[in-house]
């Protein structure tokens, strides 16, 4: 029973300390109409945010708690930077800032290693996608037909991010769609709350190995917009505005920084600088 009374403290605890971090953005985005849209037209950007009219980014106001900080840009992009993807990134990195990549060292390898390796272990249950939904992971925003890696999130995991790191135990799960309808898993993500330091994220990752990273200067449309006709080429993440000045022109509401910290990691890469993606 004591062990059970702790366990409630600290969920409620939990709970209470990220919707201080996620409460007013998402209260900000309710009253944006996003139902009835055809959420696999229009086009798609890079990192296949979509970023026309006919698709717009999720609402906010629909996440879960631990879905705030598990929504990403689109870890894809990340990923096809890499792989040569041919998508426009030129607004993309007006709303990303990363970490400063540290000297590299001896020990930050090892470290960054033994994270892969575990991670490659506590994987292994979750190939299967649907044992992954089994155990609590569910895909965000699965509609999104043009996204070519879905993020299977599990809430709690996103919860208990804040507090202590366990590399067992990834926000997501970053799954590829296969041409048969299904999905491979190809890698994960990992978050830090939004006011984490540089240090505090060197204790989960070394940043002599990854660069964390996070969405900041985002211009979304006046409250009452109709979202299927909003101009996604300026707003959203992948929209041109990026200053408050040119978001309030355009009476938008603009945000300094949505979500948390998040790094990426793909521990099948042979590539070994494709492993952590910056």
């Amino acid at each position: 029973m004591k062990r059970q009374i702790v366990a409630i403290r600290l969920a409620i605890a939990l709970a209470l300390t990220l919707s201080v971090s996620s409460f007013a953005f998402a209260q900000d985005m309710k009253g944006d109409d996003m139902k009835g849209m055809d959420m696999s037209g229009g086009t798609m950007g890079a990192g296949n945010m979509p970023q026309m009219s006919g698709a717009v980014s999720p609402d906010p106001a629909n996440m879960k708690e631990g879905e705030m900080e598990a929504m990403s840009g689109g870890p894809e992009m990340d990923h096809d930077m890499h792989m040569g993807s041919n998508g426009s990134m030129k607004n993309m990195s007006k709303h990303m800032t990363y970490t400063a990549l540290r000297p590299e060292n001896a020990a930050d390898k090892d470290r960054a290693a033994s994270i892969v390796t575990d991670l490659q272990r506590a994987l292994t249950r979750y190939q299967d996608y649907h044992a992954a939904e089994a155990a609590g992971f569910k895909p965000f925003h699965p509609e999104l037909r043009q996204q070519k890696v879905v993020h299977f999130t599990k809430n709690w995991y996103g919860l208990k991010a804040a507090f202590v790191f366990n590399p067992d135990e990834p926000t997501s799960l970053l799954y590829e769609r296969t041409p048969d309808g299904g999905y491979k898993l190809i890698g994960a993500m990992y978050t830090d709350r939004k006011n984490a330091t540089e240090d505090q994220l060197n204790e989960r990752v070394p940043l002599s190995v990854a660069r964390w990273h996070r969405h900041i200067n985002l211009c979304f449309p006046a409250r009452g917009t109709d979202m299927k006709t909003a101009d996604w080429t300026k707003f959203g993440f992948n929209g041109s505005i990026a200053t408050k000045a040119d978001c309030d022109a355009v009476n938008g509401r603009f945000y300094p920084q949505v979500f948390g910290w998040m790094v990426h990691v793909y521990p099948w890469e042979q590539n070994a600088k494709l492993v952590w993606a910056h």
